[in-house]
């Protein structure tokens, strides 16, 4: 229950993150475009880019989400350096101009994402908070089990408030609790696979993308590579019905040592969070293979949005917001509930051994 209170009090202000970032922080420089003006050549974006990181390596070249006017370049010490250890670049889509280099570690929402994540542990974090997150799904479900035969003499939704104050918060805890449970369960299950992002991407490198890299996998890192706009030209020309969502450079995360990997992604609500890589040959520039993501992929991809309330907008935002502040009361008056009983049950085992020690 603790562990899950970290968990519902860092979350909430995630849900609002633009929002929060934009009352405590400095704005960000606007990138403003007239409707159909045309977009800057890739290749231009890197080259003004990179130019504020001299001797540094482009990982990732990144198309915001949420404003299609600004490009993100995710830049390491080396090819080889950790990505989460990366630092952005802002550039105009349009123009390709460098803008800026935001700084998001220092944000407040970026501090409670880490501990929302990982608690700064990485992948242990990672792993220990998804073992929790199963172990509150198993309270969940027993808590069904357990509540009509523990309501059976009472009407749904009956507060005691006459009684002791323990009952007071028993039937708080129980109403409460019932009524966000499928939600809790929802959002605690998809919580679960979140954490388990960094093997799924694992497994994907060894099953998926092996075997669409070939023969060629066991090659190095190419001393000159093709153009990056040819290669996502080429990427568009294979799936014109997607669009661009982000492109890993040769010897990075998300591909091998000898591709670019365009991944592009659908026009929906939902298709936007489905990706398809296109790999297309670094040194030559030519197609080598698109697939669709394996259903494990997919299924973390799309539980992604749905953990935060990304489908609905604001709207669903703040419902999430309130079924997860009526979370943590359940997970407060729990709290209090063993603590009052692990203290009922120290004074019973008092009186207990006072009651059976011999007398004088």
């Amino acid at each position: 229950m603790i562990f899950m209170l970290l968990l519902c009090v860092t979350g909430l202000p995630l849900l609002f993150h633009h929002e929060i970032d934009e009352l405590l922080h400095d704005h960000v420089e606007a990138v403003e475009a007239a409707p159909g003006t045309p977009k800057a050549n890739l290749d231009l974006v890197v080259k003004n880019g990179m130019a504020s990181s001299p001797g540094e390596a482009l990982h990732f070249l990144v198309w915001d989400r949420d404003d299609p006017n600004v490009i993100f370049l995710s830049v390491g010490k080396s090819i080889t350096s950790p990505p989460q250890d990366n630092h952005l670049i802002r550039v105009d889509a349009h123009t390709g101009s460098f803008l800026d280099k935001p700084d998001f570690r220092t944000k407040f929402t970026y501090i409670m994402l880490k501990l929302h994540t990982d608690m700064y542990a990485d992948l242990p974090g990672k792993l220990f908070l998804g073992l929790m997150g199963i172990l509150m799904v198993v309270a969940i479900i027993s808590g069904y089990v357990l509540y009509a035969p523990s309501m059976r003499k009472l009407d749904f939704g009956t507060v005691r408030n006459k009684r002791s104050r323990a009952i007071l918060w028993l039937d708080v805890h129980n109403l409460v609790g019932i009524v966000t449970a499928v939600w809790l369960l929802v959002v605690g299950f998809t919580g679960v696979l979140n954490t388990w992002a960094d093997l799924v991407i694992k497994f994907w490198q060894f099953d998926q993308l092996s075997e669409m890299v070939g023969p060629s996998r066991d090659k190095p890192v190419p001393q000159s590579i093709v153009p990056v706009q040819s290669a996502v030209d080429t990427a568009i020309a294979k799936l014109p019905d997607m669009i661009p969502s982000f492109v890993a450079y040769p010897g990075t995360l998300f591909t091998s040592k000898t591709h670019y990997a365009i991944f592009m992604r659908g026009n929906t609500p939902v298709t936007s969070r489905l990706l398809q890589p296109v790999l297309i040959d670094a040194a030559s520039g030519t197609f080598t293979d698109t697939r669709k993501m394996p259903w494990y992929v997919s299924t973390l991809l799309l539980s992604q949005p749905l953990h935060f309330g990304d489908y609905g907008g604001l709207p669903l935002r703040i419902i999430w917001a309130i079924l997860d502040v009526l979370t943590i009361v359940v997970l407060v008056t729990g709290i209090y509930l063993w603590v009052v009983r692990r203290r009922a049950y120290r004074r019973y085992a008092r009186r207990v051994a006072l009651s059976a020690s011999p007398a004088e």
